[in-house]
């Protein structure tokens, strides 16, 4: 077959990937044909149009680096990772949320007692955070993982800074209660990074870059679904123009301000400080597999 023009060429395309061995590959290959060329044959682009596109990409790629995912990015000011989060955490009224994974967590994060104070030399609000984790149906989860991360007081987090090492962020074991807590400061509203071409894709659509203060939680329990989520702070101005999507009324919570003083784990903060309080209740593996069937 030769000679294709703009109104052939789809079809001979699928032609050629139809004989693909895994039907999930065939699947999704003659899905991303039918759809990329539709929307080529509605834009037009012109040849220069078509060379900067392919100019993005390029630069996206090379963005990417052990510390920066370029591509998350894209995906997550597009609205699609949180439209992926949304195919595959069918929320039920009685289990948390869930909502972007976001470009900055670390694979194996330090773990630490329940207690420490994980924000390192970090000035900044001290904050308390607790929480407990549970079944639907409120049975506690003891030696559940508890993942946490967040930005400072800038907007940072610590692998945007060389040289700084890992600090608010941390990993903790819930107890026989399915209790945890500990130590950080109080984190901030931040643009995500907006250097590269992500951030010029915003500027070029009017759009901010900016994310509502947030501390990041994954939490993972034997026979429960995964759970990625944030936990945001009440009255951010940000909460309703997220740049990424990401916010749920569920998830947001009113960081308690309080006086110098005793707090509820017997230490004596010396300054106002802020305190996090979230109940996380996990998804049974059983549902998330009978919603993927």
């Amino acid at each position: 077959m030769r000679n294709f023009d703009q109104f052939t060429i789809t079809q001979a395309v699928l032609e050629r990937v139809a004989n693909t061995p895994d039907a999930r590959t065939r699947q999704i290959s003659e899905a991303l044909v039918r759809h990329l060329h539709d929307f080529i044959r509605e834009v037009r682009p012109t040849q220069a149009e078509w060379e900067q596109g392919i100019a993005f990409l390029t630069a996206t790629g090379h963005m990417c680096t052990g510390t920066r995912q370029e591509f998350i990015l894209l995906s997550d000011t597009l609205g699609v990772s949180m439209l992926v989060d949304a195919i595959n955490h069918d929320h039920q009224q009685a289990v948390t949320e869930s909502t972007v994974l976001g470009p900055f967590y670390v694979e194996g994060p330090p773990e630490q007692p329940c207690g420490s104070d994980i924000s390192g030399d970090l000035p900044g609000e001290p904050m308390f955070a607790s929480g407990t984790v549970r079944t639907a149906d409120g049975t506690p989860l003891a030696n559940a993982i508890v993942d946490v991360w967040h930005s400072d007081e800038d907007g940072y987090y610590d692998v945007q800074h060389e040289g700084e090492g890992l600090v608010a962020r941390a990993r903790f074991r819930t107890d026989e209660a399915g209790h945890f807590h500990f130590w950080s400061i109080k984190p901030a509203a931040y643009p995500i990074p907006h250097d590269g071409p992500v951030g010029k894709m915003l500027q070029a659509q009017g759009r901010h870059p900016w994310r509502p203060a947030h501390v990041h939680f994954m939490i993972e329990a034997p026979g429960y679904e995964k759970l990625v989520t944030h936990v945001f702070v009440a009255g951010d101005a940000y909460l309703d123009s997220d740049a990424v999507f990401g916010v749920k009324d569920s998830l947001i919570c009113d960081f308690a301000v309080h006086p110098a003083g005793a707090a509820p784990d017997g230490r004596v903060v010396d300054r106002p400080w802020c305190e996090l309080t979230y109940d996380f209740r996990l998804n049974p593996v059983s549902n998330a597999a009978s919603r993927a069937a």
